[in-house]
């Protein structure tokens, strides 16, 4: 045939070299999907979340269709549903639904509560409706299995999850004492069963420490695919204490760190402040850099920085401080001078009790010293400012200065 031009030919090579290169490039960054969303009644709600599984690729990209699937929504402790203290029961039902329709056989959905059963937080806020509709077998994570991770680490973990084949995790948007925001990746700290939760709060006992746990945990459990409500989400003081405020979005991602990293943009906090973020990038978990996060919607596809500003809300009430560096500040703080730390509202307290029993400290940190009429009292000594007591009053009678 006709001579070809080596030059020429090298650089059409060169081109589509190049463009490899280039597609590699662009494939290496993670997606996360955002459905602006304004409700939960169903005509608005099963269609965002359809799209929003579409554009991340479909479900069948993610889970087979023969594969046992289990749902991780946070039900961090019984509450009303308006309260934004939980993942919404609406936002479950159409997952369900969903699954259902295209064909996905072994469902179920579970948590391991603060406090209380799964069940009965299912009950509470009227997701156990859903699951008998969809007829989603409910898990308790009772049983237990000991796991050593790849780091080396012992996690005690429930055995639903790792009986599961693809786990979906399904966390709600929302402020958190000790890690700033909760999110995608913290969602999974329910998988380790009741009481060794408390406990792990005494194993890892600064935010640091108990990021790395997060995404040593998020490594070994593996979810296939990453939701957030953030329909209504949670303000001020979280994760069951705060104020509900409409955020209006549904996120939906594979890298938990790079959902989390697009939420903390949608309330004007720096993602390198929020631990879970940082240490889950070093860990290899996910990237809360912006130049390697793109993220869709269905107007198209933007920065985390872009939506922030097309969706974000900056009046968000969120610890936005910065840490102080190496300095005066930093001797002060070892010896626990500056330090957040959980105090009752007199007015609030109804002296009931959960606060001392959620305290994980050997001899407690927090006792009725002056009789069970008056609001219990801290001994901060022995505080390790994990904030259970401040997660689990069901009276929004803890604060954190």
């Amino acid at each position: 045939g006709m001579p070809v031009n080596l030059k020429t030919a090298r650089n059409g090579i060169f081109r589509h070299e190049l463009g490899r290169e280039a597609s590699k490039e662009r494939n290496m960054k993670s997606k996360v999907v955002l459905i602006p969303c304004g409700s939960y009644e169903e005509e608005e709600l099963y269609p965002c979340l359809k799209q929003g599984l579409e554009l991340l690729g479909g479900l069948e990209s993610l889970i087979r269709k023969n594969e046992k699937v289990l749902f991780k929504p946070n039900l961090v402790r019984s509450a009303k549903r308006e309260r934004a203290v939980v993942t919404d029961p609406a936002v479950m039902e159409n997952i369900f639904r969903i699954f259902r329709e295209q064909g996905y056989e072994h469902l179920a959905c579970g948590d391991s509560c603060g406090i209380g059963s799964a069940g009965k937080a299912m009950k509470e806020c009227h997701m156990d409706a859903a699951l008998e509709k969809y007829r989603v077998e409910a898990k308790e994570f009772q049983e237990e299995q000991k796991v050593e991770t790849q780091r080396g680490r012992t996690l005690v973990l429930a055995k639903d999850v790792l009986e599961a084949d693809a786990l979906v995790s399904v966390s709600k948007m929302k402020t958190h004492a000790l890690e700033r925001v909760t999110g995608a990746v913290k969602n999974q700290y329910g998988c380790i069963c009741g009481m060794h939760k408390a406990v792990g709060h005494t194993q890892y006992p600064n935010a640091d420490i108990f990021a790395r746990m997060l995404a040593d945990l998020n490594l070994t459990l593996r979810p296939r695919l990453y939701l957030m409500d953030g329909i209504i989400a949670m303000e001020g003081n979280g994760p069951t204490s705060g104020d509900p405020v409409p955020m209006n979005v549904l996120l939906f991602s594979r890298d938990p760190v790079a959902l989390d990293a697009v939420f903390c943009h949608l309330v004007a906090l720096d993602p390198e402040l929020v631990p879970t973020n940082v240490h889950g990038e070093k860990m290899g978990l996910g990237t809360w850099k912006s130049s390697q996060i793109e993220v869709i919607t269905p107007e198209g596809t933007f920065t985390p920085e872009q939506i922030g500003e097309k969706y974000g809300n900056r009046e968000f009430h969120v610890d936005r401080k910065k840490v102080k560096g190496k300095n005066i500040m930093d001797t002060f703080r070892v010896f626990g001078v500056f330090r957040k730390k959980p105090y009752i509202v007199k007015e609030q307290c109804r002296k009931c009790g959960v606060c001392v029993s959620a305290c994980p400290v050997e001899g407690k940190a927090i006792q009725f010293k002056n009789g069970r009429t008056n609001p219990p009292v801290y001994d901060y000594k022995k505080c390790i400012r994990c904030f259970c007591c401040q997660e689990m009053c069901p009276h929004r009678a803890i604060k954190v200065k």
